[in-house]
């Protein structure tokens, strides 16, 4: 039972005749089969590209709070501005997580023919006094794609899976991202930044804030920081990739509290698979792994429904991201 997070080097995923590739995919399946998460090193991403990143998020957390309500998301359209305290968990605590958020899609052109066959897909907006936001974010959610292909191929060959398997289904991606800035919270005071949950798409990229506060859960119950070095990123295996793998690769419990005293910022990248997918076992499932299909398309638009307060989950709605004792 891993009761770690491993760092691996993934560079040699990047070319599959590197003599180091079959090892390094063990080395991912043994993460992913294990706790569910790892820290990886070698993306090629440049630190400066993070750091301009993460630059960007604060100042767009900056901005006045009348001209960030203005962007605030709307149930037709749900992107731009959380405001902080706005969604309560449907976990039934009734307590609203910590932090102020701002939500960004997959980038589609206004008159994009997809979006006749889906209504997720359009336009993002973008804080008109950030002006560099569009182009600095979207610089490093293209590099952040080609890693999550990586890894992707990866867990295709670590599961025996015909090639293209998992990597097709995320062309013209539901693939989203979410901007975040949590207060520090008191050393006395309750409740979490985001309060424990599974992910709900099929894989989770994010580079750590310096300041720290992401907590996993082990396969024991405790609660562990994942140590990853400077430069690197974390990854978790989400729902719909314990779905594809018949329970084989573990969606795992995490939250975050911020007690650092400082404010922290996070951008965490969220994989998610076209519109018209259908996420389903392409193995056998495990012995006691039992979960219905699911369509990304209507997982999606019921996830982000029932973020607020006043919706509830229909009998149709996926069970996703949902804690089980």
């Amino acid at each position: 039972m891993m009761e770690r997070i491993p760092t691996i080097d993934i560079a040699p995923l990047m070319q599959e005749a590197h003599p180091d590739h079959g090892n390094i995919v063990q080395q991912v399946m043994d993460a992913c089969t294990g706790i569910g998460f790892l820290s990886i090193t070698g993306t090629g991403i440049p630190p400066e590209l993070v750091e301009r990143v993460r630059v960007c998020v604060r100042a767009i957390f900056d901005v006045d709070e009348a001209s960030k309500w203005q962007q605030a998301i709307t149930r037709e359209n749900y992107r731009g501005y959380i405001p902080m305290g706005f969604f309560t968990p449907n976990d039934g605590s009734g307590h609203a997580d910590k932090y102020e958020g701002y939500k960004l899609h997959h980038e589609v052109a206004e008159d994009a023919p997809i979006r006749r066959d889906c209504a997720l897909y359009g336009p993002n907006l973008w804080p008109a006094e950030i002006p560099d936001a569009h182009g600095i974010i979207l610089e490093y959610w293209a590099r952040l794609d080609q890693v999550a292909d990586s890894l992707l191929g990866a867990l295709e060959a670590g599961l025996e899976l015909p090639a293209g398997s998992l990597r097709n289904a995320f062309r013209d991606p539901l693939t989203n991202m979410t901007l975040l800035h949590y207060p520090p919270q008191a050393p006395e005071e309750g409740g979490y930044g985001i309060h424990p949950h599974k992910d709900t798409d099929a894989l989770t990229i994010i580079a750590p804030d310096p300041v720290g506060g992401l907590e996993v859960q082990t396969r024991g119950g405790g609660w562990i920081t994942p140590d990853c070095p400077t430069g690197g990123f974390v990854v978790n295996i989400g729902d719909m990739l314990e779905l594809w793998s018949g329970g084989r690769l573990k969606s795992t419990p995490h939250r975050v509290v911020n007690r650092s005293g400082k404010e922290r910022y996070s951008f965490p990248y969220f994989a998610v698979p076209r519109h018209d997918v259908v996420v389903s076992p392409l193995m056998p499932p495990l012995p006691g792994f039992d979960r219905p299909s699911v369509h990304c398309g209507h997982w999606s638009a019921e996830i982000w429904r029932t973020n607020w307060s006043d919706e509830t989950a229909a009998e149709d709605t996926p069970e996703l991201g949902t804690l089980h004792d």
